[in-house]
């Protein structure tokens, strides 16, 4: 779509996060949200889990059965206990990506998990309410 970088498994993304980590404490204070969508939402994830910086995460379809993608496993639902940091998982009703039933399971008691109905992995025509579901808990965890 229009990037000029590669695809580095799902581990040399982990560096172009820190890297934007850097450059956005460099050019704001307060807490950071990191925000991360299927492939995106796993790196954020991973990479939160080691870098104090994340001050929150809003991860929209986390792929918790990923397609033929060789990715690097997700942490499991005992090292997401790890966190300790506001987390926001978010799904269509019908993404095969990310099964409603396995989201709620995998994030049971860490995070706020929010299902939206009637729309599947790319959120189709739930855009702007999803939109609202991350500006609300960004400004929830924004004030703590």
């Amino acid at each position: 779509m229009g990037s000029g970088g590669t695809f580095g498994g799902g581990r040399d993304e982990l560096r172009d996060v820190r890297a934007a980590l850097g450059t956005v404490r460099e050019r704001a204070d307060g807490p950071t949200l990191v925000f991360g969508w299927s492939f995106g939402a796993s790196v954020a994830l991973r990479e939160a889990l080691e870098d104090e910086r994340v001050g929150a995460l809003a991860l929209f379809g986390i792929p918790l059965r990923p397609n033929d993608l060789a990715l690097p496993s997700l942490p499991t639902p005992a090292e997401l206990r790890l966190l300790r940091r506001p987390l926001l998982l978010l799904a269509g009703e019908h993404d095969e990506y990310c099964p409603a039933d396995e989201l709620r399971t995998y994030g049971e008691g860490v995070a706020e998990v929010v299902i939206l109905g009637g729309t599947d992995h790319y959120l189709w025509r739930r855009e702007r309410e999803a939109a609202a579901i991350v500006g609300d808990f960004a400004d929830r965890v924004g004030t703590d």
